[in-house]
């Protein structure tokens, strides 16, 4: 059985199934998970069979699963669940704080309910659960029709990141029927064994590898010292242009960018003779990724201004417009909403007749109009329902615009923490995790799966409309984690024809 982790798990079944039993081997060692409405009346009343303790008993199990939802954690509900209105309620709670839910269905015999119950020190009386297994035929007959995102029969269960929980269906038909996606490597932290005397080597080794591996595309992100997202701010941090000037040299063929670069960090004209000369000296493989920017504490700390948002965007919207006059012949004058250039010029000019701009970011309102408007490629984020989503609202501005929007490129930002196989994945979770997160929740942070788990995650992302997949790998300090990627962009070779 594969759950999504985190989901609301439902247990349904009559007294003496073995619901509780399933649950305490399953999830063996994950405290708090199992919220068991016996055990509640075991705190409200005077023990787990106080039956007048019900309602405080349920009371009290339905905060406690609000509260675990609200924090988005893995929440199984035991109570016999034949409630209708019950799972309805929690189905719809589940449903609000944007989590699976699921049923696991205990079909056990009733025989072996009524001696599980006669053995028990309180058993339940022969005329309640006669009437809780007739109401469990009743109930399971329509369980697959409420709405559930799965019901199952208990048994062994493996949780995955929720991304990956279809992944094998989808990499069947990768495997049957290739389509083509390229891939990209982000690389967003430097902080590798060794310290800064080996950065130099290390980034050169992987980016190597990376271009041996088959990606297309290498991009760094452009912060001045570490985002929290990724760790502390005093962990390494190169400058992403200066370090793409570095990665052109070591390199041949594979494309180059940052992902992306904040308008505010730089005079735009400046920006625009930065991007040239790289792009020169690769030999044309410079894709520039720009947005409005967002770390406030970077500007606070260097002392540059920090619009407001709007004003923000009206400075991407002048880059838009004036990065290409800066590439292009001659000097022109460009005066915009916030930015003024008395000559727009720049030589040597880029080697590329067009310089790619990628716009990060999915707003729907501003920033895919901006797409739609100026850019070559976008760069969207969450699982294939958001992007089918995203490219319909792209599609509504590009019809606005005039635009086809076939002519730009779709690529999606991910994590994806890969291995071989479940035991050699297990080991690597327990490595990197830390100590104050549960192996399960480190491996949904870091989508944490199979190499077949990544093809099927990457074929859904290609049938939404993705092109191009960039990942950044959470184990990356030398070349192994990239060449056993390299398996992955393999299996999307064979469908570029």
């Amino acid at each position: 059985m594969r759950l999504p982790y985190p989901c609301v798990v439902i247990l349904v079944g009559p007294s003496g199934a073995g619901k509780s039993t399933w649950a305490a081997e399953q999830l063996e060692g994950v405290a708090g998970v199992v919220v068991s409405s016996d055990d509640l009346r075991g705190v409200v009343g005077t023990g787990r069979h106080d039956q007048r303790a019900s309602k405080d008993a349920f009371d009290a199990l339905d905060l406690i699963v609000e509260r675990r939802l609200k924090r988005g954690l893995l929440t199984v509900i035991d109570t016999l669940g034949l409630d209708d209105k019950r799972r309805k309620k929690w189905l719809e709670r589940a449903r609000h704080h944007h989590m699976p839910c699921h049923i696991v269905a205990f079909d056990t015999e009733p025989e072996v309910c009524r001696a599980r119950n006669k053995a028990r020190s309180t058993p339940v009386p022969f005329k309640v659960l006669t009437d809780q297994l007739a109401a469990f035929i009743r109930v399971d007959a329509a369980l697959g029709d409420e709405g559930f995102d799965g019901v199952h029969r208990p048994d062994d269960v493996t949780f995955v990141p929720p991304l990956l929980h279809d992944a094998p269906a989808a990499a069947h038909r990768q495997q049957e029927d290739p389509m083509p996606l390229q891939f990209g490597l982000q690389i967003p932290n430097f902080t590798w064994e060794g310290g800064p005397p080996e950065l130099a080597t290390r980034l050169t080794d992987i980016a190597q590898a990376a271009e041996q591996a088959g990606f297309t595309s290498l991009w760094v992100m452009d912060h001045f010292f570490q985002i929290p997202q990724v760790g502390r701010e005093w962990l390494d941090m190169l400058d992403s242009w200066t370090t793409l000037s570095f990665l052109a040299a070591k390199t041949s063929s594979i494309r180059l960018g940052p992902l992306v670069t904040g308008v505010t960090y730089r005079n735009v004209a400046h920006l625009a003779k930065i991007v040239a000369t790289v792009d020169v000296l690769s030999g044309g493989r410079v894709t520039c990724g720009i947005g409005t920017a967002w770390f406030e504490r970077e500007h606070l700390a260097y002392g540059w201004e920090f619009p407001p948002i709007a004003e923000r965007y009206q400075l991407l919207e002048d880059a838009l417009e004036v990065l290409p006059l800066l590439w292009g012949k001659g000097s022109p004058a460009f005066e915009g909403r916030r930015i003024n250039v008395p000559e727009a010029m720049s030589y040597p000019r880029p080697l590329q007749d067009k310089v790619p701009i990628m716009i990060g970011g999915s707003g729907e309102k501003k920033t895919l109009r901006l797409v739609a408007r100026y850019a070559d490629a976008c760069n969207l984020f969450g699982d294939p329902d958001t992007v089918r989503h995203k490219l319909t609202v792209l599609r509504d501005h590009c019809a606005t615009e005039g635009r086809d929007p076939s002519t730009i490129e779709v690529t999606h930002l991910s994590t994806a923490l890969t291995a071989n196989d479940p035991d050699e994945l297990a080991a690597t979770i327990e490595r990197l995790r830390p100590e104050s997160i549960a192996a399960e929740a480190y491996a949904a942070r870091t989508n944490a799966g199979t190499i077949d788990d990544h093809i099927g995650h990457y074929r859904q992302l290609a049938e939404a409309g993705v092109q191009t997949a960039i990942v950044n790998l959470p184990d990356l300090s030398g070349t192994e984690p990239v060449e056993r990627f390299a398996e992955i962009i393999a299996a999307f070779a064979d469908g570029a024809g």
